[in-house]
């Protein structure tokens, strides 16, 4: 195939070019003058799976041939492994290391917190295989001279000399990076003895790790071998080649890998040559491009090259520029782009390392039944068995809650063996139960009993519900193997359902793509699992989130075959009809480099391990590649959720390059790029808009006399004043906002617990003719809160309230018993207006009997108490009840006059502040009362929203449902006759 030479071959294609199809081309020229037996003899190796499959189907389009043997690289290098020990499991190793950091962090608690133990041993397992690779060993980091730097650092280093057996023992127990370093060795070694005569071609790789330098530099020398290398640039002039010594300086630049294995192999930039005469899409770009990303140190090239670039304008027509102001107006555009690629046939393939993005895109690509084929799946943890998983460990480390109960009844692999139906029906009554009662923390005794008080039978159901959700919690240190026993055991109970035990499955758990590879991966898990040893469940439940979290599920038959979503990897070797670069902003593309928690950048440097900078030089490499392609989109958003944000720092080199260049039309290309990109915004834009809808009008229902309310409490009086409305709504409607699932701490529960502690405190005072002391109300206060408010948190605030008021409360309770004593609490009662068929109801808080026999009646507020005027004009609730108790009385309490009302206020300012009976006597309130429901009973008067809040910044129970918002208090009210 190749001449004979002593130098290494090294061929490139430029960037931009279909690299797979161009290789084959390649190969079926040089394969032309071959006899059969020889190219079958041939061997090509690849880098990816994609690309072996890219590779096969492409011989197979023609001409009729016996093909060439297409390995990827890890089958290749299996052959010289045979006679090691298969590699550690990654989860293997993970586990022993996790002993170590755990002993590292007890010892050591400042360097990390606790729940970073399994990243810690993630990252150092890591580590240990880029050393591996790399050929670095412990010795090398033990050399390393930390004088100048921090402790943290000096620190780190110790830690490698205890944890150095995991290198050392290569032969026993190696690494995946290691096993193969060690068969690329091996493979090195025996075709120094005995060289293969046969074509051998290494395509694809970048060289960017020093086990495939070490493969590559082996293959270009042998008599018939070959080296392919993608997205290389011919333009760059040899002078600019000799900045990239540096990898300090320059590893972050496209080429400075592709230096590096030049100047391994002894190379200059004239000795690469074109594999294939094909050219690249656009050679104009591929120049333009070229000088946009040159080493910073010989940017002044610009002003020198820039001119000889000619009109850019042709050079840029396949490129669009979409600058979205947000993410997903980014996402839209690039599926409303996507959609048209398929709708026409094109390949369209979209390259991001941002998987928000991605997810965005795809969400947004299902408003066409369009699923993409997305190279990197699905995070396992976001799978259906991936989030059911992770929520049943949930169980042996946090009290169930009524929220984590429902979420796992209401997960589609709950209960998924049968009856599904009826598991959802009693669910819902379940959920219904919960929200009534505000249940936080549901328990056994209490499902039961609702179980058992319900009018269908699901004994069986409830029972299956206790025995599995119920009393999982584990407080103790744990062997992971039983833990993970437990846990699965638990996981397939809850998903098969309450079926007998002899035909116990484990439901939909573990079917489909997603279920089987939880399982494998449980598996892998298990085998695994006594490495760790005793673990506690909370410690358990962090390691199996983090496992999970790098696993990923993809079908591959699932995504529509033109329609395609690439990571980074996959872009290098792929081509596409339409390439579209998305996320190209600071921190998503290029990546911020990840802190290395065990080595800076100077000691990786000074131990000859990759630089943080590496990837950004990948990652420019991968950009170069692709926007090189025929057609182009470069996108971005301007904003992120938080602030604005950054365009990558490719992005602003061709823009300041082609703006710098009036005389070759570089702005009005950039004006091209983005007026294209402005066209597709424009229609996503016009998408998404919603027809203008008319703004609603402040309503004012009148509902027919038979429909409006009979019967009002004294508490709602102040709503049917300040907003009718919300009477409306309510009586009228029989609307109810639907109860919180979970019961919070908050000013309805405070007020209730206020309530409880004065009434026992005043009866227990009573009862034992003995005076309110401080000490016996924070004594009742304490008991109270521990049965009725399980937020600890809330205890001690509550408990600093009570503390802050209790001398108000003594003060006041002596000046009250001197007037008179203590005869009713909650009292209740109810008083007719015959004339108009209406009833109102009421319930004291306190009601005292003075010496003469009069009434004193008392209501507590946790907050401020309504003011003189609020109680004349709105809030007439002990007005109200002081007519009642004249006229009526109240249960056990016959009528009497009532001397005084008052507010018992225990807010943040306590106060006491009474009734203005005086100014308003009872006969005078009743009337005025009978007045108002008059009008509200009668034809025609509506029920106006918000009608005199207190302050318009004051929220309504139902103002979404009166769409308070596109009208203000400013408006009119407009009646809407009901019938």
């Amino acid at each position: 195939m190749f001449k004979p030479t002593d130098a290494p071959r090294v061929f490139a294609l430029p960037a931009g070019v279909d690299f797979p199809k161009a290789l084959v081309t390649g190969l079926q020229t040089r394969f032309s003058n071959m006899a059969p037996q020889e190219v079958a003899r041939s061997q090509i190796i690849v880098n990816t799976a994609r690309m072996a499959r890219r590779v096969q189907m492409l011989f197979n389009t023609g001409p009729a041939m016996l093909l060439p043997r297409i390995d990827v690289l890890g089958s290749f290098t299996k052959v010289a492994t045979a006679d090691l020990p298969r590699p550690s499991s990654p989860i293997r190793q993970r586990f022993e290391l996790i002993q170590l950091v755990t002993s590292l962090l007890e010892q050591q608690p400042d360097l990390a917190a606790r729940a970073s133990v399994y990243d810690l041993a993630d990252s150092l397992a890591g580590l240990f295989d880029e050393m591996a690779g790399e050929g670095v060993d412990v010795d090398t980091i033990d050399a390393l001279d930390v004088s100048d730097q921090s402790g943290h650092w000096a620190r780190a280093q110790q830690f490698f000399s205890i944890a150095r057996h995991f290198l050392d023992d290569l032969d026993s127990d190696p690494g995946k990076d290691a096993l193969q370093r060690h068969a690329v060795e091996t493979i090195i070694a025996r075709w120094q003895e005995n060289p293969p005569q046969h074509p051998i071609i290494l395509a694809g790789s970048t060289g960017s790790r020093g086990t495939m330098q070490l493969l590559m530099q082996a293959v270009a020398r042998l008599p018939q071998g070959a080296i392919v290398l993608p997205g290389y640039d011919f333009d760059m002039p040899a002078a600019t080649w000799a900045h990239l010594g540096s990898g300090m300086e320059s590893e972050d630049h496209p080429q400075y890998r592709y230096h590096a294995i030049m100047q391994m192999m002894d190379l200059t930039p004239h000795d690469i040559e074109p594999w294939d005469n094909t050219p690249p899409p656009a050679p104009a770009r591929n120049r333009l491009v070229s000088l946009a990303l040159r080493p910073a140190p010989v940017t002044d090239q610009w002003l020198a090259e820039g001119p000889t670039l000619g009109d850019l304008i042709p050079a840029t027509e396949n490129v669009t520029l979409i600058e979205a102001t947000t993410q997903r107006e980014e996402a839209l555009t690039i599926a409303a782009r996507m959609r048209k690629a398929a709708e026409d046939g094109q390949t369209c393939a979209l390259i991001t390392p941002d998987r928000m993005l991605t997810r965005q895109v795809t969400a947004a690509l299902d408003r066409w039944n369009i699923t993409p084929d997305d190279s990197a799946g699905q995070p396992l943890q976001l799978s259906p068995p991936g989030r059911f998983l992770r929520h049943v460990v949930a169980l042996f480390h946090q009290k169930l809650t009524s929220e984590m109960l429902l979420t796992l009844l209401k997960h589609p692999l709950c209960h998924s063996a049968q009856d599904r139906g009826t598991h959802l029906r009693f669910t819902r009554e379940l959920e219904l139960h919960l929200r009534r009662k505000g249940t936080t923390y549901p328990d056994a005794e209490k499902l039961l009993a609702w179980a058992a008080a319900a009018k269908t039978d699901m004994s069986n159901w409830m029972t299956w519900l206790t025995r599995c959700f119920c009393h999982q919690e584990r407080t103790d240190k744990h062997d992971m193997p039983m833990l993970l026993n437990a846990h699965i055991a638990l996981a397939e109970a809850i998903s098969d359902g309450p079926m007998p035990e002899s035909d116990t499955t484990s439901g939909e758990l573990w079917k489909e793509g997603a279920g089987r590879a939880a399982q494998r991966m449980i598996e892998d898990i298990r085998e695994n699992a006594h490495v760790v040893g005793a673990i506690s469940a909370t410690d358990y439940a962090d390691l199996f989130g983090a496992l999970l979290s790098r696993g990923e599920v993809r079908d591959r038959d699932a995504g529509h075959p033109q329609i395609l979503i690439w990571g980074t990897l996959e872009a290098r070797v792929q081509g596409a009809d339409l390439v579209i670069l998305g996320g190209l902003n600071e921190g998503s593309w290029p990546e911020a480099p990840s802190p290395d928690p065990w080595l800076n950048r100077k000691m990786r440097h000074d131990a000859g391990l990759l630089l943080p900078e590496r990837r950004i030089g990948l990652a420019a490499h991968d950009f170069q590649q692709a926007v090189c392609a025929p057609e182009v989109w470069i996108t971005r958003a301007v904003r992120s959720d938080e602030a604005e944000t950054v365009p990558s720092r490719w992005i602003n080199r061709m823009i300041n390059l082609l703006g710098g260049l009036p005389d070759q039309n570089g702005p009005e290309a950039l004006a091209d790029m983005r007026e294209r990109g402005k066209l597709w915004l424009d229609r996503v834009r016009a998408l998404e808009t919603v027809p203008t809808v008319p703004a609603a009008a402040r309503p004012s229902p009148t509902p027919p006399p038979e429909a409006r309310p009979r019967e009002l409490s004294v508490t709602e009086i102040k709503r049917l004043i300040r907003d009718p409305y919300a009477i409306y709504a309510k009586r009228v409607l029989h609307l109810r906002p639907l109860d919180p699932l979970m019961r919070t701490p908050d000013a309805l529960l405070r007020g209730i617990i206020v309530h409880e502690v004065l009434e026992k405190l005043i009866t227990e005072s009573k009862d034992q003719d003995a005076p309110v002391t401080r000490e016996r109300i924070l004594q009742i206060t304490e008991t109270v809160l521990a049965e009725n408010v399980p937020w600890a948190t809330a205890r001690v605030m509550w408990m600093a309230r009570m503390s802050r008021v209790a001398d108000h409360i003594v003060d006041g309770e002596t000046r009250r018993r001197t007037r008179g004593t203590p005869e009713a609490f909650e009292a209740t009662t109810s008083r007719n207006i015959e004339s108009l068929g209406f009833t109102l109801t009421a319930k004291a808080d306190r009601i005292d009997r003075t010496p003469s026999g009069e009434l004193i009646l008392y209501d507590y507020k946790t907050g401020a108490p309504p003011t003189r005027d609020e109680q004349t004009y709105f809030d007439k609730q002990l007005l109200l009840e002081a007519a009642m108790a004249e006229e009526t009385g109240f249960k056990g309490i016959d009528p009497a006059r009532v001397a005084d009302a008052i507010y018992i206020g225990l807010g943040t300012k306590p106060k006491d502040q009474p009734a203005p009976l005086a100014e308003t006597p009872t006969a005078q309130i009743w009337e005025e009362f009978s007045n108002l429901i008059a009008q509200y009973l009668e034809e025609g008067k509506g029920f106006t929203a918000r009608r005199a809040m207190q302050s318009e910044r004051d929220e309504g129970t139902y103002d979404q449902l009166a769409r308070f918002g596109e009208w203000d208090a400013t408006d009119d009210p407009a009646p809407e006759v009901l019938s």
